[in-house]
This record gives C-alpha cells, sequence and structure tokens, in this order.
C-alpha cells in the first residue's frame, strides 16, 4: 500500500532532475508521513508524478526516492536489480587480490538511500541509516543471497533515537566470522571487526589516501598522524619507509588497535610512538618542546568532545590547520581531510588559505582527492560526495 504526498511546485524540477532525499520541507504533506517504512508515491502539487520511496528519518531527510519509473514497485525484484548493477560496478574490486575490503552499495550512489553494504574478504556488513530502510531488511538480504557468495554477513542500526548506534549482536546470517578478520588492502593487512560495536577499524573511503601517503609521502620521513584511530595511516607510512611515524589519539583503544595493526604487517611498534592523548594538547606540547613533522596528518571527525573543548570541523578546521603548520617542517606537507558534508571543497579551500595567511605562509596544493571509485555519488545528490582531501606543502619562504 502506497501513500501519495506531494511536493511544493517550488521544487518540482529538483526532484524532476533526479534529487533523491526527500525533505520535510518541501512537503505540502508531512501529516502523511506516519510510520517509519511506509512506502511513498510522490507527485508534485499539480500531480505531476516523480518517483516512489519510503519515509524514514535520516540526517536532515524524511525518506528516499528508490525510483522513478511509475511501473516500479519496492519488491524483490527492485532490490534484485539495484544489486546486480551495484555488485557489476565493482567487478575490478572483487577480481582485485591485492584489495579485499571495499565498498559494494553505496546508498543513493547506487539506488537505495539509507543503507550502505561493504565487503570484508568474504563477508558483507549492511549498515542501516534509519528504521525506514530497515523495514526493507528482508529484501536487502535476500538481494546479497541471490547475487554473491558469501560466508557471512553482519549488520550495524544507526538509527537511536539519539542518532548513534544501535548495540546488538549484529550478525545476521551465514558462518560467524573469526575475529579480528584480516583484509587486505593494496597488499597490506589490515585487522577489522564486525562484532566490536559501531566502527570496524578501517575507513575505506581513505584507500587511494593511505596509497599515496605509502607510495610518495613517507620514505625517510617523520610522520605525525593525528585523530590516528586504529594508525592505518601510519602502517602506511611505515611501509613506505617513514623515518618514524608518531600516532595520536584520545581513545584509550587506540593503544592496542595500533600495536595490533602494526604486529600484522610485521612491523615493529616500538620503534614509533603511539601516544593517547588529546590531539590539541599534544599540539602544545610540541610547539613547546620545537617538534617539528615533516608529514602531518589532520584526519579529525566532523564533530568531537573531550573534557576541556568541543571541535567542530565547520567551525574549528582552520584553527587546525594553523596547529599544524606550527609544528609542520618547511617544505613539509599537511595532509587535510574532512568528511563533514556540510563543508564544501570552496570552504575547505578557504580553510587552508585563511590557516597559511594569518600564520603568514605560504603554501602549495601537491594533490587533492575525493571519494574512491566504489563509494559512487548520485549525479544529483552532490551532499554524497563529502570526502575532501588535501595535500598542501608548505612552501620556504
Amino acid at each position: 500500500m502506497e501513500t501519495t504526498i506531494k511536493l511544493n511546485m517550488a521544487v518540482s524540477n529538483k526532484y524532476q532532475s533526479g534529487y533523491p532525499l526527500l525533505m520535510k520541507e518541501s512537503l505540502v504533506n508531512p501529516e502523511a508521513l506516519t510510520e517509519e517504512g511506509q512506502q511513498l508515491n510522490v507527485v508534485d502539487e499539480q500531480g505531476t508524478y516523480i518517483g516512489k520511496g519510503y519515509y524514514g528519518l535520516q540526517n536532515k531527510g524524511v525518506g528516499w526516492i528508490l525510483t522513478n519509473n511509475k511501473n516500479d514497485s519496492l519488491d524483490q525484484r527492485l532490490f534484485d536489480q539495484k544489486m546486480i548493477e551495484a555488485l557489476g560496478k565493482r567487478k575490478a574490486f572483487f577480481e582485485d587480490p591485492n584489495t579485499t575490503a571495499f565498498r559494494v552499495f553505496n546508498g543513493e550512489g547506487d539506488g537505495i538511500g539509507g543503507i550502505t553494504i561493504d565487503f570484508f574478504a568474504g563477508f558483507y556488513l549492511i549498515n542501516w541509516y534509519s528504521e525506514g530502510i530497515y523495514q526493507f531488511k528482508n529484501e536487502v538480504v535476500e538481494a546479497l543471497t541471490n547475487h554473491t557468495d558469501y560466508q557471512g554477513i553482519y549488520e550495524k542500526k544507526r538509527f537511536a533515537t539519539d542518532g548513534k548506534y544501535v548495540d546488538d549482536d549484529d550478525f545476521v546470517t551465514g558462518e560467524r566470522g573469526e575475529f579480528p578478520l584480516i583484509v587486505q588492502e593494496n597488499a597490506v593487512n589490515i585487522a577489522v571487526y564486525l562484532n566490536e560495536g559501531a566502527m570496524v577499524g578501517v575507513f575505506m573511503d581513505q584507500r587511494e589516501i593511505r596509497k599515496a601517503i605509502r607510495d610518495r609521502y613517507s620514505m625517510g620521513k617523520t610522520v605525525l598522524n593525528t585523530f590516528s584511530y586504529t594508525g592505518a595511516f601510519s602502517i602506511f607510512a611505515a611501509l613506505g619507509g617513514a623515518a618514524k611515524t608518531t600516532s595520536v589519539d584520545l581513545a584509550n583503544r587506540s593503544l592496542p588497535k595500533t600495536i595490533e595493526q602494526f604486529s600484522l604487517n610485521e612491523l615493529d611498534y616500538q620503534t614509533h610512538d603511539i601516544i593517547v592523548e588529546d590531539v590539541f594538547k599534544f599540539f602544545k606540547r610540541a610547539v613547546k618542546r620545537g617538534n617539528r613533522y615533516d608529514t602531518v596528518i589532520l584526519d579529525p571527525p566532523s564533530f568531537a568532545r573531550s573534557k576541556k573543548m568541543t571541535f567542530s570541523a565547520a567551525k574549528d578546521y582552520k584553527n587546525l590547520l594553523k596547529e599544524a603548520i606550527a609544528i609542520t617542517e618547511e617544505d613539509g606537507v599537511i595532509i587535510a581531510s574532512t568528511n563533514h558534508s556540510g563543508v564544501t571543497r570552496k570552504k575547505f579551500r578557504g580553510f587552508v588559505d585563511k590557516a597559511f595567511k594569518e600564520m603568514g605562509e605560504q603554501y602549495k596544493i601537491c594533490e587533492s582527492f575525493s571519494l574512491p571509485e566504489d563509494y559512487r555519488v548520485h549525479p544529483a545528490f552532490s551532499e554524497g560526495d563529502y570526502l575532501k582531501v588535501l595535500f598542501i606543502e608548505r612552501v620556504c619562504s
């Protein structure tokens, strides 16, 4: 049973052009939305057909349009079709023996907003971003079962009422994995855990950045990896010939997790520094001591809170860059990354420009990156292209 919802004429053209995220303020009759998972027939105020979708609260939206074809239904056939297309577009990844962890389905970029599906060496992990899309769990799992061979399927439910992860067993079907599960990324070993809360141990959208660090920015360098999580950037730097890496993260888990990653790649973690500390406190001490680094990696969360301060990428990234500039060697490189969808590429470059100008420094952009090929982006939904990474050289004046 479908519920008809109407869009304001002011946004009709936008949605007719393929925009997939339903916004509450765009609806004439939002009161028609009564239960997440509700199937929707979307038209504008004049009755022009827009598409079919579902009601699901996610970030700023109230649902997603999944098809613009009047003859489609939100049934198993549609989910199978989307899955077949997505898997076909990752053929090269499945055939690459040096990389066994990648994204096979990227939400609206593959035609179903509200879910992502990742592959980890024979296991699939489904991320559900609303109760609405979770109502289609059977269809999604059956699509995977129909069109892939797998050892097991796990899931992460990311739609608690406080906006956080729903802690659960996470196992769905198949065989339970033995963790850590060791995957390969460009021939580097990485430990992942599909059964330990919201995060698995690696952010795969940074794959190309890690490779660039290993191949072009590490040989003989001192590398500082801030907000280091499990130390993946440090591992790639060390494998690229870094003289020394320093990993800094506030979370206590970062120490054993980083040691684990070093050991998996037969690297002596004791010749590197792994520090559990607030990054901003570390910066201040480094400045006092006159410590400098050839390569500084900045990959903060969009929003973070410690006992003494709150960090917001949208407001504070410029000042974070200034802190990094102060401890970067002349002709050194800062690798600045943000996944905040609200920070545009133009705004991000503006942060860089202002930070260097306020420090009285010169710079040049060596390389820039966005999402890798497996993180497909919907052509009408630029917000989905969230990753922005700049390799910035501090130019000797």
